[in-house]
Order: structure tokens, then sequence, then C-alpha cells
């Protein structure tokens, strides 16, 4: 396994011959970066959230409510595994993984492909989100480990046909996004007009579908605006009777690990227990949906004690350094997806400001693991107090 905390020792090293970072280690230093090197339109779209953002600031600052508890007398994680975690049988060097974000071509022109580039080089899976801007069988084919997430569309058929290509693709597991019946309110989006579904961006894994293609008169034209495919895709993007009933059949299409994403509920997380699902990700969708929700990781606790001897528990939202990884692994995720903060590492350097993003949250996780006398996979409670 690697010893992600060596990157720290290497970055001092390099810097006593004279070759100082290329990128920021702090978050806002590297949103600004991003801001800098993107259109004003596409740096909304990534930053901005629902309404006032309340959401998206509740997230980042709930993890100031919660406290590490180091173990200082207790031998560390010894650098040999120390992050290894396993998930639904599978072992994986890691407890992180990106999160779902799609029409990165906003970002970077290489979008996808990029970002496989990254998180290859730190052995950290891609979760693909739908509304992509690569085909997944590309991404597939260019990423070590991935798993799908699935934004259910209107039609049923079709959501068949995405679950069915990313397992026949070699996905891991498929991720169910439940709160996403509709974009939510976004003052960003709407000050610029910007919607770049409406350019045909992020629209990849539609139009290459032939379930997709079979509702249409002609080809879907790449690039355009306000077309035929545009307007099928925009019908077609989300089904607001979404339930439990549509996501038990998913079990019928594939037999990889199923989560549903969105998740702030202990009733919820039951109800999905009960249909069989795999696991859930604790999750407000970085804030993007609705606006003065609660802290995704306030809720954390209460979806795992109520369901975390039953079905894998993972957490996003809000996520800005490794030590949040540890507390909400502390608090009882199994692994945690991140999210802003490798776009930006994306919109600043490629495939290698993904790397950086990445390498930077899993040197701090382990050095904050070792300091705190236990291997990640082992944290609990007792590592964690509310302030």
């Amino acid at each position: 396994m690697s010893d992600f905390a060596q990157y720290q020792d290497l970055v001092y090293a390099d810097a006593t011959n004279g070759v100082l970072p290329r990128l920021p280690y702090d978050h806002e230093r590297l949103r600004d970066l991003a801001e800098q090197a993107m259109e004003p339109g596409p740096f909304g779209y990534v930053e901005g959230s629902a309404g006032r953002e309340r959401t998206a600031r509740a997230n980042v600052e709930a993890f100031s409510r919660y406290a590490l508890r180091p173990r200082s007398l207790r031998p560390g994680a010894d650098g040999k595994g120390g992050l290894g975690v396993t998930l639904f049988g599978t072992p994986y060097a890691t407890p992180l993984l990106t999160a779902p974000i799609g029409v990165l071509e906003q970002v970077h022109e290489r979008a996808e492909l990029a970002v496989a580039e990254g998180v290859n080089a730190v052995g950290v899976p891609m979760v693909l989100s739908t509304a992509s801007s690569t085909p997944m069988e590309e991404v597939a084919e260019a990423v070590d480990s991935w798993w799908y997430q699935l934004y259910w569309p209107g039609d049923d058929e079709l959501a068949e046909s995405f679950v069915r290509r990313a397992t026949a693709a070699g996905a891991g597991a498929i991720v169910v996004t439940a709160d996403t019946k509709r974009l939510g309110w976004r003052p960003r989006d709407l000050t610029r007009g910007h919607l770049p579904f409406l350019r045909s961006q992020g629209t990849a894994t539609y139009f290459s579908d032939p379930v997709f293609r079979s509702r249409l008169k002609d080809d879907p034209e790449p690039g355009g605006v306000f077309t035929e495919a545009v307007f099928h895709f925009l019908g077609s993007f989300a089904d607001k009777g979404l339930s439990t009933d549509n996501i038990a059949r998913v079990r019928a299409w594939t037999d990889l690990p199923i989560l549903v994403k969105g998740v702030l509920r202990a009733d919820e997380a039951v109800e999905l227990a009960g249909i069989g699902v795999d696991g859930v990700v604790v999750s407000n969708h970085g804030g993007r949906q609705i606006d003065n929700s609660m802290a995704a990781l306030d809720a954390l606790p209460e979806v795992v004690e109520a369901v975390g001897e039953r079905m894998t528990v993972l957490f996003d939202s809000g996520v800005r350094s490794g030590a949040d990884v540890a507390v909400a692994m502390a608090l009882g995720a199994r692994a945690v997806l991140l999210g802003r903060p490798w776009v930006y590492g994306l919109a600043v350097d490629g495939a290698a400001g993904v790397e950086h993003v990445l390498r930077s949250f899993l040197a701090e996780l382990q050095i904050t693991a070792e300091l705190l006398g236990r291997d990640v996979a082992d944290l609990d409670g007792s590592d964690v107090a509310r302030r």
C-alpha cells in the first residue's frame, strides 16, 4: 500500500532544492485559482448552490462542531495499509472516492479522461456522473476503478439501459441519486442564464445510448443548441415520481452493489435497507438542491445508528480536508466522496491538479490517523466528540 504521508516529506525535500509546490494546499486558495482559470458561467455552476447557499455553508461549518480525540500513547497506523478499507467485499487502497460531478467539459477540455489520469495516479475510484461529458465506455477504458451514478430518467427503459451499460463496462457499483427529481433553484446560474445542457454539454451518456437515440427522429448533433436531442434530454432527465419501487427494480438489471445517494433521514435509510439496497450516501448534493437544508454531517450519526449494521454508509458534502474525512469516518461513514476540491484542481492543472488534490487529502488523512493512534478503517465514535 502507498505511504501517502510521505508526500509531505517529498514536498519539503523538493523545497530544499528550490522546487516549491505549483499548487496550493488550502481549499480557498485553490478555489480562487480555479475562478481565474474558468469562465464565469462554468465557475458559478460548480461553486454555486441553491438559494442563499446556506446549505453549502452549513455543510462546511458542521465539521467545526465535531472534535477529534487523539490517543497520544497508542502507536498509530504504520503507513502499510493504514488507509485501506473494504466496501461490498472489495478492498480499496483508501476510503476516498471522487463524487459524481457532471458537465466537466466546461471545467477542462479533456473532462473525465483527465480525471481518470488523476485518480489512477493515487488509486482512488471515480464515481462517474450520468451527466458526463464522455461516454461511459470511453471512461471505463481510461480509469482503473469506477462506480456509476444514475440520475433516474423519466424513461425507465433508458434507466435500465444506463445500468446495463455500466455493468457491462466494468463499473464496481451503481449509485442512484435520489435528491435530484429536478434541478434546484440556483441564483448564480439563473443570473447568467447558464444551463450547459442547453448547449449539449454533459449529455454524452444520453447521446450515445441506443434507447435514447431510438426516441429521436435524427441522430444527436454534437454541440447542438435547442436541438431535438437537447429537448428530449431535458424532458427525460429526471423522474419526479422516483420512489423505492423504482430503485427495487435495479436489482433485476445488475448484480453490482446498489447504493442510494442523497439520504438525510433514518426512516428513509431503513426503508431502503428493507428493499435490499446495499448502501446509502448521506449527502445533500453539496447544498446544490435545497437551500437551508440540514448539514449532511449532522444527519450522518442518525443514519449510521439506524442502518449501519445492515448496510454500508458513505458520506459526502462539505469535505474540505483530510481531517474532515477522519471526522466523517469517526461518525460512522465507511468511505467518503470528495466533490468540489478536485474539480478546482482539474480546472487549474488538469489531471495533475486532480492528483494534487487527492494526494494532499490522503496525506493529511494518513497523518491525522497516525496522530490519532488509529487505522482509518477502525475510527469510531470514541475518536470524536461534539464541541
